[in-house]
Order: C-alpha cells, then structure tokens, then sequence
C-alpha cells in the first residue's frame, strides 16, 4: 500500500488540486497541511492558495 505521501503526490501530478476535505474524503488524511510540508522538505515545489466559500476559507495546494 502506497504512504499518504506517495497517494497525495500521485494526485497532484496529475495536475489537481487538492484541499483537506479532498484528502480526507479520497485518502483518508487528516492532517494534510503536514503532509503537504513533508512533501515540500523533499523538494516538491507546491504552492498554497487560499479559497474563500461564504464564511469558511481553506487551503488548496498545487504542484507547480
């Protein structure tokens, strides 16, 4: 079985971009501004926006 890493960096490779409620619903992955920052120590060059629904705001992360 593939780590969160590897399933969350298969994701983004294929040019989506994912925001936590996509990892949790999809992997399972509660905490993945953590795995986003494990993937950026290993030198993926992932970029962070900032989405606004109504009242919530959330992150969305895409490989550049």
């Amino acid at each position: 079985m593939k780590t969160q890493n590897a399933r969350i960096l298969a994701y983004l490779e294929h040019g989506k971009p994912i925001t936590p409620m996509t990892a949790l619903n999809r992997f399972g992955v509660l905490r993945l501004a953590a795995r986003i920052a494990e993937l950026k120590r290993r030198g993926h060059d992932i970029r962070t926006h900032m989405v606004r629904r109504g009242s919530k705001v959330f992150a969305a992360y895409r490989l550049v």
